[in-house]
């Protein structure tokens, strides 16, 4: 493919939206509002199709964040004080209270768009747990994606989307995010965004760590595979101060085909059990207290569990299953009548199915190929490779602003959820220290960055202006695997292997390794270590010297070249920071076994900063205030 032949396109915009997922969404529908209101442009730009772009592109089947603050079930400070339990105290109240006010809202918003959300007998919502509702959300997205579509067609000239585009670069004029550049994976065209705000929701990432599925479910992750890093290398090349980039996300699913355990926990009161028949959590409870005041929380945090599970693992008694059979049986042994207990046994059946038909299809067909009948066989589950994906429960994302009215004095300069670059707002994944936001209150930040962004535009009305000289060097910036490869490609039999570059596929496994061996992957039970990240960390250099031999054949391999990229940029930032925290604070995510408990003094955010002049990173630890 010709690198010469990419004709260039230049968009100019007020704010511009990066991303397709349930942030993007919410910042697109809550933009348009504003704009309509300013006189302003709205671009929102995605890397897939927004209908299946994101987290929930598969579907749902519940909804994790609603409060219920009408009926008075909860409050914001239950909410706030739930999450930093369940993150071992690192979150910033402020920015989790902000979604927390705001996010029932926005689930309304859902239903009058058409979800299906269920209801009990008196019309009330039902409830998975204290925090989720149930929903039938296979087409959730696709309902979420067309309220923002609408949003957006409604400002007529000033507002547009533009999806199949990956973007790779931010544009950076006297350190101001003025816009991004990337290309179309669908034809020979390069972009160059302009605009007076940037904001990113570009998703977390995944395919850092060597997954438990290889081969041919090389793809099976539980977060979506095409998430690479985007918004971490969007911030960090900027040079935005970022935070928790130590706290990956290991969540625990269904074996091999990483359906999600939430509704067999919560909803079907489902028990997790050794290969005995032991429930781990209350034969292994008096291990929590090493971990307090987190570890005698109610509800236990998600890595403590996690904890429990991998020490009966380390000791010889899994397999480990989620008793699917039990909670069912249980549940309809509850009802005398014979009649009306088939009827129950049938209605569990259906929506044992339906949680996964909803959101992963492959547990589905998991069960189907293995003869497994949940409500008669137990399925095992398993710990997964870590994810960075802070709308969860992870945490990693930029430092950005607080609410004026909720964020203490340093925590706020000027507009809410903009980064330390001046007029590039973060929400979503790309947003740290404010974790189970999930898909409503993703949508419910990209809500609240949009608002501020647009402020920040009718306060900053003069024309973006970019050098024609620096655009080009950007387009040969990202255009460039493709010339690396059209130059060497003939010089062996086998486009694969060669000495003059290397593919985004072999870049991404020999990634994987480094990550997984060094940085506590799932094949070294979470472990690492000082040394073991000093020497993860030098390979990552030399993995960086490699990173400008990456060489794409078509557009194809060109989109896979610059995630890889974005992937080693988190990578680096990753160790990094775990290196930075001399301590174990989230055992069942990571263990440093040279730092195996908490400390007091660690009870802090732990940031970092590369900066764009000299190259050199900083690391900063900042106050919990």
């Amino acid at each position: 493919m010709n690198a010469d032949s990419f004709e260039t396109v230049v968009v100019e915009t007020d704010l511009l939206i990066l991303g397709g997922g349930m942030a993007a969404c919410g910042a697109a529908y809550e933009a348009s509002h504003w704009a309509k209101k300013h006189n302003q442009r709205v671009t929102l730009v995605d890397k897939a199709a927004m209908e299946r772009s994101g987290a929930v592109a598969m579907g749902l089947s519940a909804i994790n964040l609603y409060l219920g603050l009408k009926d008075g079930r909860n409050s914001v400070d239950d909410y706030v004080q739930y999450v930093k339990n369940d993150l071992m105290g690192i979150a910033r109240d402020d920015l989790v209270a902000n979604i927390a006010r705001h996010v029932d809202s926005s689930v309304h918003l859902f239903e009058k768009w058409g979800l299906p959300i269920w209801k009990d007998e008196d019309g009330r919502y039902v409830n998975e747990g204290r925090w989720q509702i149930m929903i039938h959300g296979e087409a959730y997205k696709n309902i979420v994606s067309e309220a923002a579509k609408m949003a957006l067609k409604e400002l007529g000239e000033h507002g547009s989307y533009y999806e199949r585009i990956f973007i790779t670069e931010p544009v950076m004029v006297d350190d101001r995010c003025v816009g991004a550049v990337g290309f179309s994976v669908r034809e020979n065209k390069f972009y160059l965004f302009k605009a007076k705000a940037v904001l990113d929701t570009m998703g977390g990432a995944v395919h850092i760590f060597r997954p438990r599925s290889v081969g041919e479910g090389l793809g099976r992750s539980w977060y979506p595979p095409f998430n690479s890093g985007a918004s971490a290398y969007f911030t960090l090349k900027a040079g935005a101060e970022m935070t928790c980039q130590e706290v990956r996300f290991v969540p625990v699913r269904f074996k091999d085909s990483y359906g999600p355990v939430g509704a067999w926990f919560l909803l079907f009161k489902s028990k997790a059990t050794n290969a005995k028949g032991e429930d781990y959590m209350e034969t292994r409870a008096a291990e929590l207290e090493n971990w307090a005041p987190y570890g005698t929380a109610r509800p236990t945090p998600a890595n403590l569990r996690n904890y429990l599970m991998l020490k009966e693992i380390e000791e010889g008694n899994g397999p480990i299953y989620m008793r699917t059979d039990e909670a069912i049986r249980e549940m309809v042994a509850q009802i005398p009548d014979e009649k009306e207990a088939r009827r129950k046994m049938k209605e569990l059946e259906s929506e044992a199915w339906e949680d996964f038909l909803d959101m992963t299809v492959s547990q589905a067909l998991n069960w189907a190929s293995h003869n497994i009948m949940p409500e008669e066989t137990p399925s095992e589950i398993s710990a997964c490779e870590p994810y960075f994906i802070s709308s969860h429960s992870g945490a990693s994302g930029a430092w950005i602003s607080g609410p004026e009215d909720l964020a203490p004095d340093a925590h706020f300069w000027g507009y809410g959820n903009m980064t330390t670059v001046k007029g590039l707002f973060a929400a979503g994944d790309a947003s740290g220290a404010s974790s189970h936001k999930f898909s409503s209150g993703s949508f419910t930040e990209g809500r609240i960055a949009a608002k501020a962004a647009v402020a920040f535009c009718v306060d900053h009305p003069d024309p973006v202006h970019v050098s024609g000289e620096q655009v080009a060097a950007l387009k040969e910036q990202v255009l460039k695997p493709l010339r690396i490869f059209d130059a060497h490609k003939d010089y062996s039999n086998d486009q694969e292997v060669n000495p003059h570059y290397i593919k985004p596929k072999m870049f991404m496994f020999r990634l994987q390794k480094i990550m997984d061996e060094y940085a506590g992957g799932a094949s070294v039970g979470f472990r690492t270590s000082g040394a073991l990240l000093e020497k993860g960390l030098e390979y990552l250099q030399y993995m960086k010297e490699d990173a400008e031999k990456l060489a794409a054949g078509d557009l194809n391999e060109l989109m896979r070249c610059w995630e890889n990229t974005h992937r080693l940029w988190q990578a680096e930032s990753h160790i990094r920071t775990i290196r930075f925290r001399e301590e174990t604070r989230w055992p069942g995510y990571y263990f440093r076994t040279d730092h195996p408990a908490m400390k007091a003094e660690w009870e802090a955010f732990a940031n970092c900063r590369w900066d764009p002049a000299s190259g050199e990173w900083k690391m900063i630890k900042r106050e919990i205030l």
